[in-house]
């Protein structure tokens, strides 16, 4: 089947949406995920238009977790005997879901919003790292080597 171009667009705005790809190639009229995919190694237009769709879902997911972080609307259920109780199951789910948007943050715009790595090398006890030279030409340092001496580096 021949999909006209205004499919690739409803898919790429609907991924922008924070649809996934499994629920929009499951809908009626949609291409399967592997002509999905083909596309994406054969269309440039496309693959830029995808790829601005998929920064866009970060974008989304982002605002969906303010408002899940916001809604406590669930966060309290009355028992049987009319008390007021805290819905650990309904916690537990939003932590759930803003957990998981986060991390698919941190994959669709890593630089943007994935985790910071910084490395610090350091010397013993925690000082800086000392580097001792010692001056030698390159014709000092060939004399010495071929003369059985050896150029130390600590």
């Amino acid at each position: 089947m021949v999909y006209p171009d205004s499919v690739r667009l409803e898919i790429c705005e609907r991924i922008a949406k924070g649809e996934s790809m499994v629920s929009i190639c499951a809908s009626e009229g949609m291409p399967s995920q592997a002509l999905v995919y083909r596309w994406l190694t054969v269309d440039s237009e496309f693959v830029e238009r995808y790829a601005r769709a998929r920064e866009q879902q970060a974008e989304h997911y982002l605002d969906e977790i303010i408002a899940i972080s916001d809604d406590v609307s669930l966060d309290e259920i009355i028992d049987g005997e009319g008390n007021p109780r805290t819905n650990h199951e309904a916690i537990q789910r939003s932590r759930l879901k803003v957990d998981t948007r986060k991390w698919a943050m941190s994959k669709l715009a890593p630089k943007k919003y994935g985790d910071k790595i910084q490395q610090e090398i350091v010397g013993a006890n925690g000082g800086a790292i000392q580097v001792n030279t010692t001056a030698m030409s390159a014709e000092e340092a060939y004399n010495l080597l071929i003369n059985g001496g050896t150029i130390k580096t600590d």
